[in-house]
């Protein structure tokens, strides 16, 4: 008798991250064990239609813009709407859509486990304004910021601009709910602090400034749910003034180290605050938290969380989670079977209500 699960695997999206999240599935493809599971390609394109026919790797990659299905309430395209659901999603749609709780919601009402947090966590994490308010709640050490929405820069720019020079130069300008270090700039000079905020703008409707510290960036990952295993740090050693899309994705001039050479008391206290970080956030599956150790004065502070972080070839979540004995084919598996506890352990739970009382029957209360 055959015992594979189907796994839909997720990816491409309408955010500026599709290529990324094309990479990511297909690397995933690849090392999914084909003794435990049927992979099943389920292409998101650019105009937010599911490619579910042919190849959707090559659709995607093709740039193809699928047309949309009769059915008004699926996103399925034309030809492809009775396909049957699978056992379960993997989701591998990195930035908005994937990563900000709207396919989590998506698939909840689909009662299909689906790998990594749930809809609260990622709607969270995946704005590194509230991420931030989050933790500080917590008492965990933040880098200085502000927070910008749109709505106040149009009304009050030099207010806004007052309030962020107070943080010193230089500055770091971001999109609050992007990754792959899109739309990030690093302002050198007052004068270019107005033209960054307009082109972060033009990504999200919140942007966050924060204040440009000297650093070493370390990361770890983690791995389960409310005890989760904590990787061994890592660090990106930059090779231009941060760590760019360009330099990430296209030129490869930055090199990571695994483990990072770090003092055993120091790794230690990030590996803590990265358990407390992901804690916080009701994080469960996977993130990646990424850390600046400031050079002066030997400071940590939480800088970002990633609960999609990337599975390329090159990408420091699955290459940390290998240094610390998990390679790369059980690290999905592992995924898999998260997503199945969470979803077998939310079944269990009471969903209706029943007063014992006809009391709503009535057109009068």
């Amino acid at each position: 008798m055959d015992t594979k699960r189907s796994v839909g695997l997720l990816f491409g999206g309408e955010s500026p991250e599709h290529e990324v999240s094309i990479v990511t599935a297909r690397a995933i493809a690849e090392h999914l064990d084909p003794a435990r599971f049927e992979v099943r390609p389920m292409g998101i394109a650019r105009n937010g239609v599911w490619a579910l026919l042919g190849d959707p790797f090559a659709r995607l990659a093709a740039g193809e813009r699928p047309e949309r299905g009769a059915h008004p309430f699926l996103p399925l395209e034309a030809g492809a709407e009775a396909t049957p659901l699978p056992d379960l999603f993997f989701n591998a749609l990195h930035g908005a859509g994937g990563e900000d709780g709207q396919i989590q919601g998506y698939l909840e009402m689909l009662h299909r486990p689906y790998t990594g947090a749930g809809l609260l966590a990622m709607a969270a994490g995946m704005d590194k304004w509230i991420t931030k308010r989050l933790w500080e709640s917590e008492g965990l050490p933040v880098v200085p910021y502000v927070g910008l929405t749109e709505e106040r820069w149009l009304r009050e720019r030099q207010a806004c601009l007052s309030d962020c020079v107070k943080l010193g130069l230089p500055l770091f300008v971001k999109p609050a709910n992007l990754g792959s270090s899109i739309g990030v700039e690093k302002v050198k000079a007052i004068k270019d602090l107005a033209s960054a905020l307009d082109r972060a703008f033009t990504y999200d409707r919140r942007v966050l400034v924060e204040e440009g510290l000297d650093v070493r960036e370390i990361e770890v990952a983690v791995l389960g749910g409310d005890e989760p295993l904590v990787s061994l740090p890592g660090e990106v050693i930059v090779a231009d003034e941060f760590y760019t899309f360009e330099d990430k994705y296209l030129h490869g001039k930055s090199r990571t180290e695994i483990p990072a050479q770090i003092p055993e008391e120091l790794s230690d206290l990030v590996r803590k605050l990265a358990a407390r970080a992901f804690g916080a956030s009701d994080g469960y599956g996977m993130a990646r938290v990424d850390f600046f150790l400031e050079r002066l004065t030997g400071r940590v502070f939480l800088n970002e969380l990633n609960f999609i972080p990337g599975f390329t070839s090159i990408s420091m979540y699955p290459k940390m989670m290998a240094a610390s004995g998990v390679p790369y084919a059980e690290l999905l598996t592992r995924l898999i079977d998260l997503a199945l506890a969470r979803h077998a352990q939310t079944s269990l739970k009471q969903k209706g209500f029943q007063s014992g009382s006809d009391w709503f029957r009535s057109s009068q209360v």
